[in-house]
């Protein structure tokens, strides 16, 4: 019987993209392997009510980690990082991570999956120097370190270089690397200059771990065609010029008018003020942001047409997290993406892709799908079979069946 451990950081049910993605990775390795042994361990920053008995393992160990940074050493390191290039309040951080795992027994097991969250990567640069790093396979959430994150305003420093060299030395000593982009595993692979290859799982997403019955805050549906765009402004992500392509429109068009919204749910911006920008256009609804439950039921529901935002402004090489649940619910996604990026690489069907940077383009891809709802509800598919359980298996086993370099 073949034995899973799996080191998670991010099991949250709402507010992180990292907790759909983590959650659902378990149970598409349980459809994937259904008599296999899966065991996790969870280390979080914080207490969190995760439901995790909705996650198809056989057993999840859950700590909070004590990472209040002591005083002397938050002010010691005001001089010791300008001087030695190293941070000590960081390395305070890697070191409860690694207390933690240093005491994982995990021998028994065939295959060890250490999974990043955020852009910090604190667990994974807590199995350095560790010996369970040998027989792990260590995924990136995300591009490290964060000014190579693309729209990032990171600037490349003597201590994010030290950082890097930190992160070198894990990738040296993993048995696998694996990234969730196909853009992002080959960026890695030549940044960190090894010649250990750098696999592919692609973000994965899995209804059944999710309790979505809380639909109490969901917006009423007030037009025949919903356009939807639930997340995050960062990173390079364009919001305003799908605005002004959207505007043009039904400023131009009364059937557009009189049959369309677009409802706009974001963090990352001031919304106040973009409200108030296109406080004209009815149409154009800007609201807060809702819980992973209520979100889903809109996006599902509601919306006719979800938006998807890459990072930019000239390239991507993420995969964003929502894509796979949008993927699911076989509707039209509009996909605004720089010249080269991950999405470009997935999505072989134009209609549902543009040029992030180019309103035109933007305004008359928007008509056509708005037209396409308008007379139509049949299921489409923007990202084909991408994200299907064939796909994920086929992935996951290259992965498992890769030996360590000699």
């Amino acid at each position: 019987m073949i034995k899973f451990l799996i080191i998670e950081q991010d099991l949250r049910i709402s507010g992180t993209s990292q907790g759909v993605i983590s959650r659902s990775f378990l149970a598409k390795l349980r459809m994937s392997y259904p008599d296999a042994i899966i065991d996790v361990v969870y280390l979080k920053r914080q207490e969190s009510e995760d439901q995790l008995h909705l996650l198809p393992v056989n057993s999840i160990q859950s700590h909070v980690l004590n990472i209040k940074i002591p005083f002397f050493t938050k002010f010691v390191n005001r001089f010791y990082w300008r001087i030695f290039h190293k941070s000590l309040v960081v390395d305070y951080i890697h070191k409860a991570y690694a207390s933690h795992i240093a005491k994982v027994d995990y021998e028994p097991y065939d295959h060890i999956f250490i999974r990043s969250a955020g852009l910090a990567h604190e667990v994974i640069l807590g199995t350095k120097d560790l010996p369970i790093l040998k027989k792990a396979i260590v995924n990136f959430h995300d591009p490290y370190p964060e000014f190579w994150y693309v729209g990032s305003k990171k600037e490349m420093t003597t201590l994010a270089m030290f950082k890097m060299r930190e992160m070198y030395q894990v990738v040296s000593q993993a048995k696998t690397c694996s990234s969730s982009a196909y853009m992002m595993s080959q960026d890695l692979e030549y940044l960190f200059g090894t010649r250990k290859k750098f696999y592919t799982l692609p973000h994965q997403y899995c209804e059944k771990v999710f309790d979505l019955s809380d639909t109490r805050f969901v917006q009423k549906k007030n037009k025949k065609v919903t356009i939807a765009y639930h997340g995050a402004i960062q990173f390079g992500r364009n919001v305003n010029i799908l605005l002004e392509a959207y505007r043009e429109l039904v400023e131009s068009n009364e059937n557009y008018r009189e049959n369309t919204e677009f409802v706009l749910r974001m963090k990352g911006i001031d919304l106040k003020k973009l409200a108030e920008e296109y406080a004209q256009t009815p149409n154009i609804m800007i609201l807060d942001t809702l819980n992973f439950s209520n979100s889903c039921y809109e996006q599902q529901h509601l919306a006719d047409i979800n938006i998807i935002l890459e990072n930019g402004p000239i390239y991507c090489n993420i995969l964003v997290g929502k894509a796979p649940f949008l993927a699911s619910l076989k509707k039209p996604v509009f996909c605004l993406s720089p010249e080269r990026s991950e999405l470009r690489y997935i999505v072989k069907d134009e209609r549902f892709i543009a040029n992030s940077n180019d309103k035109e383009e933007i305004k008359q891809k928007l008509e056509q799908l708005i037209q396409l709802r308008l007379s139509s509800e049949e299921p489409v598919y923007p990202f084909g079979d991408f994200f299907s359980d064939d796909n994920f298996t086929k992935a996951l086993n290259a992965i498992l069946a890769d030996t360590p370099n000699t």
